[in-house]
């Protein structure tokens, strides 16, 4: 059941960033989330996230955002720890893509919501393909 939480969030991540929907999309993130892995910055939080959202939905700045593949690493009956590949399209032709941990937890009101995202190290993914298990 928790696989499909994590599809959902996909999904619902992407609907809300594609339509502009800066409300939507922040309630899909905790209060108490972290971001790793952004060049530049030691760890981002809900404040810092919501500002950046805020400022590319306003100036249109987004083309698309699409999430490719779905590999789930831990399950427990609150929590979900996935991985996936995301690509953000910018409207000046800017493509980004690279793959993501994301840590989903359902919080104290029901709701499944981001706690931790952790932008993987080149090769990362690739990694993990191949590994066996």
């Amino acid at each position: 059941m928790e696989s499909k939480n994590a599809k959902d969030m996909l999904a619902a991540l992407a609907q809300t960033a594609n339509a502009g929907d800066h409300t939507a999309h922040m309630d899909l993130i905790s209060k108490e989330v972290s971001v790793y892995g952004v060049p530049g910055f030691d760890v981002i939080g809900y404040d810092d996230w919501a500002r950046q959202c805020k400022f590319e939905f306003e100036e249109g700045l987004l083309k698309q955002v699409s999430y490719e593949g779905l590999r789930v690493v831990t399950l427990t009956p609150g929590n979900v720890l996935f991985k996936t590949t995301e690509t953000v399209e910018g409207t000046d032709g800017t493509v980004n893509r690279q793959g993501v941990e994301i840590l989903i937890r359902k919080e104290a009101d029901g709701k499944w919501r981001i706690v931790q995202e952790r932008i993987l190290a080149d090769g990362e993914m690739e990694f993990d393909r191949h590994k066996t298990h």
